[in-house]
């Protein structure tokens, strides 16, 4: 495909770093020239230096001959006028990045009136993400499938836990539950395990099953929390104020510590349900004075990664039970995951996920669809819900005697909001949704998983 993304920061170049890696071709507008020179010395990428909402920047990057276009400037109204503009010279497809919570009000009229396929939100969708966690706290993260019928989850096996020393074949048989481990991450090394797999502490697993088979299979292991109520946000910007919005429906307490005066009184009215607390979120005595010691949770939501991590080693220190931090550097993500001291937020890769996830399905019009498309362990692994057609290579076959290609596996079935997890026997039907995990392969299509 022909791609030209619009706006070179964080969001944008996760998108340019993704899309150039899967082998389409990419062109970038950027009014910062140092920043085009980069870029284009880095990623097989071409460069157009200037205003992606002028007419004549976009008819020299090609966008009249574009599959998409993806506006990702930090202006939201840069990006809706870019995409209509990107659609009146031609271009295929349009995605928007537009944040504003205001906006977020009315973005299905916004997205028909201009012509737009999609919004992407990264602000709105590392809140929902976070909100995910926090109302599954026994778990580092946690990913939905098919309309919420199957969950992915991420878990720690701390130095206490049952499962040490027990291999994947004897899971099943001692808790009694239906269960898939799809993925294990061992310090830097990550598997996807067959069935003399033996567990360690300190390993991160993921697994997939209905939520009420996972919680059952983590009340088994002692691992159930209480709900949490208490919940302390570090940041008051554009995630904080989404999440805050869901955490007050949800009914639960609500504290923000913001830096700014004048933001503090910006939240003050549009969150009325939340207690607004003007202090910087690092300083430690201000911490235990707004109860630290107390909190179900700790959020660390600034704008800089080295202070999310270092608010969050000061919780740890504190044992809090969940800390959930933000960090879009990868290095740094890796780090605090290492550490095992929270759960990792980055909405840069959690909107780069959604720009992929559309590209394929787009670039693969005749085949499965793809539905949704995470990427986890550091963008190691990928999990991908399928909608199976009647074209599919797989169908009414037992899963045994398919040849699949290596580092690839079949985590769940999902037929008529059944939950299979699937064996040998198992056949996958016509319009059955299929979760798939792999490491080191790029699926378009469910019969790529075939040798």
């Amino acid at each position: 495909m022909k791609i030209v993304v619009i706006g070179d920061g964080k969001v944008g170049r996760a998108i340019v770093q993704h899309t150039c890696k899967e082998g389409h071709e990419v062109v970038v507008i950027d009014k910062n020239p140092k920043v085009i020179e980069e870029l284009v010395n880095t990623y097989d990428a071409g460069g157009i230096c200037g205003n992606g909402a002028c007419i004549d920047i976009q008819e020299s990057a090609g966008v009249a001959k574009a599959d998409l276009v993806v506006a990702a400037t930090s202006r939201d109204e840069v990006n809706m006028l870019a995409c209509l503009i990107a659609k009146k010279l031609g271009a295929k497809a349009t995605i928007a990045r537009v944040r504003s919570y205001e906006y977020n009000q009315n973005i299905e009229l916004m997205k028909d009136a201009l012509g737009i396929q999609m919004t992407i939100n990264p602000e709105l969708e590392a809140a929902n993400e976070i909100m995910n966690i926090i109302n599954f706290p026994e778990a580092n993260r946690v990913d939905t499938f098919a309309n919420g019928n199957v969950d992915l989850v991420e878990l720690f096996i701390p130095e206490n836990s049952p499962l040490i020393g027990l291999t994947l074949a004897n899971i099943s048989t001692k808790y009694q539950v239906r269960i898939l481990v799809c993925a294990v991450q061992r310090g830097e090394e990550v598997f996807i395990p067959t069935g003399n797999f033996t567990f360690q502490a300190k390993d991160k697993i993921h697994i997939t099953a209905s939520r009420l088979v996972v919680k059952d299979f983590l009340k088994k292991l002692g691992l159930i929390e209480t709900k949490m109520k208490d919940i302390l946000v570090i940041g008051g910007g554009k995630i904080s104020t989404y999440l805050a919005d869901q955490l007050i429906k949800g009914k639960y307490n609500v504290k923000i510590i913001e830096k700014d005066y004048e933001r503090c009184l910006e939240l003050s009215e549009l969150l009325p349900g939340a207690s607004i607390v003007h202090g910087d979120g690092s300083d430690q005595l201000l911490l235990e004075e707004e109860g630290l010691d107390s909190c179900d949770a700790i959020v660390c939501l600034t704008n800089l990664d080295e202070e999310n991590i270092i608010i969050s080693l000061y919780a740890q220190k504190m044992e809090v039970s969940k800390i959930i931090t933000k960090v879009n550097k990868e290095s740094f993500a890796g780090i605090v995951e290492t550490i095992g001291v929270a759960s990792v937020i980055s909405p840069k890769e959690i909107t780069s996920s959604r720009v992929i996830s559309y590209v394929r399905s787009t670039s693969n019009i005749h085949g499965s669809n793809i539905v949704k498309l995470y990427k986890l362990v550091n963008n190691r692994v990928e999990a991908i819900e399928f909608i199976a057609k009647k074209s599919s290579k797989l169908l009414n076959v037992c899963l045994k005697d398919l040849k699949l290609k290596k580092n690839v596996l079949i985590a769940s079935i999902i037929r008529n909001s059944e939950v299979i997890i699937p064996s040998g026997m198992s056949q996958i039907e016509v319009n059955d949704s299929v979760i798939v995990v792999t490491t080191g392969q790029i699926l378009d299509d469910l019969n790529d998983i075939l040798e």
